[in-house]
């Protein structure tokens, strides 16, 4: 029987599991395709999985279904998730990738403990939009000879004045809100704009001070366009620890992991 996972959480913050040595139901919890969520106990660790057939496809549903289910294990556990499709062939693949991994596992959930990821996304006009607007020829570097050098010095400055107003604006951002970690990263919209999407590490007895601080901020920053969207696990902040050891049973449908459902399923990036 195959196992689907969603995440690895704490035993002890399921009691359930302290008499069981075979997996439970996770009570009113359904997962992908509909199906029972189990906690499958390993050790210190609690492993939330659902039994499913691999013949199926993971479509954007599916991806929706993921993340609830993490969003729900995160109510009551630190989790590490894992990322959109992964399956486990039988009992023992799922026992033999945890084993393997279990030191690490255990130190990002002591590391992650107590903590929750607050995403932030916002828009900057790029300082570079009057001179694009002006000449459209250089946000493409083409021609030849004199005219393909100057067309590439020019995207070459366009470039480090994007990086440039980037790092400054991400640099306020981590002086306003302190978090404990971040992840920053930044790309052009269609519309000529900077996008930087920057999750913070906070603790979640923070998150009521980091709403404030972001209604601040929005208010100051009238220059740039603000969404803010959490508290959510930390999908940002869990490190690749078992890449090489399991692989999806298939190759999962193009669907980002970032799926809006019911409130903004946003991060899951899921990246165990």
């Amino acid at each position: 029987m195959a196992w689907y996972a969603y995440c690895i959480g704490e035993k002890q913050s399921f009691p359930e599991l302290a008499r069981h040595r075979k997996p439970i139901p996770l009570e009113s919890v359904l997962g992908v395709s509909g199906n029972q969520v189990f906690l499958y106990p390993a050790s210190e660790l609690a492993i939330v999985v659902s039994e499913h057939n691999p013949s199926e496809p993971l479509n954007q549903k599916a991806g929706v279904d993921h993340a609830r289910v993490i969003a729900d294990c995160f109510k009551h556990s630190t989790i590490l998730p894992f990322r959109f499709g992964t399956v486990f062939q039988d009992d023992e693949g799922l026992r033999k990738s945890i084993r393997s991994n279990q030191r690490q596992f255990q130190c990002s959930l002591e590391r992650l403990h107590g903590k929750t990821e607050m995403h932030l996304k916002i828009y900057v006009d790029s300082c570079c939009k009057d001179q694009l607007d002006k000449h459209p020829h250089l946000e493409g570097v083409g021609g030849v000879g004199k005219e393909y050098l100057s067309n590439l010095r020019e995207s070459a400055t366009r470039q480090r004045e994007r990086q440039t107003r980037a790092r400054a604006v991400s640099y306020q951002m981590h002086r306003m809100f302190s978090p404990l970690d971040e992840e920053v990263s930044c790309r052009m919209t269609e519309g000529g704009k900077m996008l930087l999407d920057i999750a913070h590490l906070i603790d979640r007895k923070c998150v009521e001070r980091y709403q404030n601080k972001y209604a601040t901020t929005s208010a100051m920053m009238r220059e740039c366009q603000m969404q803010l969207s959490g508290p959510w696990p930390p999908y940002h902040f869990v490190q690749r620890l078992t890449r090489g050891v399991h692989a999806p049973a298939h190759t999962p449908a193009a669907v980002p992991v970032a799926t809006p459902a019911v409130r903004e399923i946003e991060p899951a990036l899921a990246v165990v």
